[in-house]
């Protein structure tokens, strides 16, 4: 058995990996997009039907490969699939049964996007995956089908991650020819944060032989859940008091719903004179909407606290001052709209990175005006705007947008703390809570510092097991 990776080994973005045992016989684990300085030529133009197109994004061979096993939904995790589809690709696609549900409208948004516009291919290639698509409900055993070889068999289960909706972390089991015990191999995926709004905190598994982990925050710490919403409350209300423009980065599926159950909490618990029950909370995003939606679908993934708020009549992802901008003309009518008149609003908005999306026309037309702030809640990838404003924007710089040179007089922010993705400590307790250790871990899915960071500290806690950086 051996593991290869196609992606998130030099940075956050393009995690793709393969599990191949001894037969040749593999399966794939993601395959998703790289982004920012990892990206690849942009294939817009190129028509989906062009096999230079798969060629250019999947440059790694299909032979042997039974199967894709989907951790979740994120585009760097799956953006890659209408690529692999065009590059041959039939097997089944293992997912979560919300993940199964959520893929074909990410999909969608990805080949719109990065592939075609024509509405033939498009739905083509979604009826293709929904052909493929095998969903599978969590805590329970599957077979990957196709392992031919006498004696030979990998099994899989989906575990609870707790980064977005319908997220896991991967079991698998192998058994080979002539192998007395069958090995446990684990796939973190995005692993998320204790206490993240809305969704349980992952649980280790009972074992692991080896374990490939995600290391975003391997070298950070959050700020705890009451002092990051602190933070956000104080941000907001300074922000309210000028009459600015409150604008924050976020990904359509994940961070915009934590970030919504945390605005209806403070509003519930401010009193009734307080600005915040006249705050305007806007969603400009259609396919962030459509996700909210899927996360009041699938309520009964969600955690205690959030089933609890439920129960007392309250709708967390769905309150008075939350508005959503669905057609881009409406989009466009807005920004002209907050540009001419001082009005204190919250602009949600995709791409999470500020690589692509509504977001990029408010900051082009508000991060010149000092009474703007801007939040960002995420990880923001090299070679990204979002990167570069965060680098550029406290010291009172300048970045280029559309080619356009565009000053920073904005306040700009950031919070860790909502980070879907667990830091140093959750993901060193999640190793270290596994029952029957690793003797091997594989870091992947981290700048170079942040890998390194935490094969230090689990070198020093799991003084037996072998720490690989590939």
């Amino acid at each position: 058995m051996e593991i290869l990776h196609h992606g998130a080994v030099k940075g956050v973005t393009g995690s793709c990996h393969q599990l191949r045992l001894a037969s040749g016989d593999s399966v794939l684990i993601d395959c998703g997009l790289f982004q920012g300085d990892e990206a690849h030529d942009d294939l817009s133009d190129i028509s989906i039907q062009e096999k230079q197109l798969a060629q250019k994004q999947i440059d790694f061979s299909l032979d042997g490969i039974k199967g894709l096993v989907v951790t979740h939904c994120h585009i760097d995790h799956v953006g890659r699939i209408p690529y692999l589809l065009a590059a041959g690709f039939s097997g089944p696609i293992y997912a979560t049964e919300a993940t199964a549900h959520l893929l074909p409208l990410v999909i969608e948004d990805a080949i719109k996007v990065g592939v075609t516009r024509d509405e033939r291919l498009i739905r083509l290639y979604l009826k293709r995956l929904s052909s493929l698509l095998v969903p599978v409900p969590y805590k329970k055993w599957f077979v990957i089908e196709g392992f031919g070889k006498e004696g030979e068999k990998l099994k899989a289960k989906f575990q609870v991650a707790g980064h977005i909706l319908g997220s896991a972390y991967v079991e698998f089991d192998v058994i080979e020819p002539d192998v007395k015990e069958s090995e446990r191999v684990i796939f973190s995926g995005d692993l998320g944060a204790p206490y993240t709004p809305l969704l349980p905190t992952p649980k280790p598994p009972y074992r692991a032989d080896t374990l490939v982990i995600e290391s975003t925050y391997g070298d950070k710490n959050h700020q705890g859940r009451k002092e990051r919403v602190a933070v956000l409350k104080k941000i907001i209300e300074r922000a309210v008091s000028d009459n600015g423009v409150v604008l924050i980065p976020a990904f359509s599926i994940g961070r915009t719903q934590e970030l919504l159950y945390e605005f209806e909490q403070l509003i519930h618990s401010a009193s009734k004179r307080s600005l915040w029950h006249k705050l305007q909370i806007i969603v400009d995003s259609p396919m962030a909407a459509n996700f909210t939606n899927e996360y009041l679908h699938f309520k009964a993934l969600w955690d205690n606290e959030a089933k609890k708020r439920v129960k007392q009549g309250r709708h967390p992802l769905d309150f008075n001052q939350l508005h959503t901008i669905d057609s881009h003309q409406e989009h466009l009518a807005l920004v002209n709209f907050l540009a001419s008149k001082q009005q204190p609003t919250i602009i949600i908005a995709a791409s999470g990175m500020c690589n692509g999306g509504r977001i990029v026309n408010y900051l082009e037309r508000f991060l010149p005006d000092k009474t703007t702030d801007v939040i960002f809640v995420g990880y923001q990838g090299q070679g990204t705007l979002g990167r570069d404003i965060q680098k550029y924007g406290p010291r009172g710089g300048y970045v280029f947008i559309d080619n356009k040179k565009v000053m920073i007089k904005a306040q700009v922010h950031t919070i860790s703390g909502y980070s879907a993705h667990a830091d140093q400590k959750g993901l060193i307790n999640f190793v270290t809570g596994i029952r029957k250790k690793p003797s091997l871990i594989k870091i992947v899915h981290g700048d170079e510092q942040a890998k390194q960071a935490l094969a230090n500290e689990l070198c020093t806690r799991l003084a037996a097991a072998t720490i690989k950086i590939p």
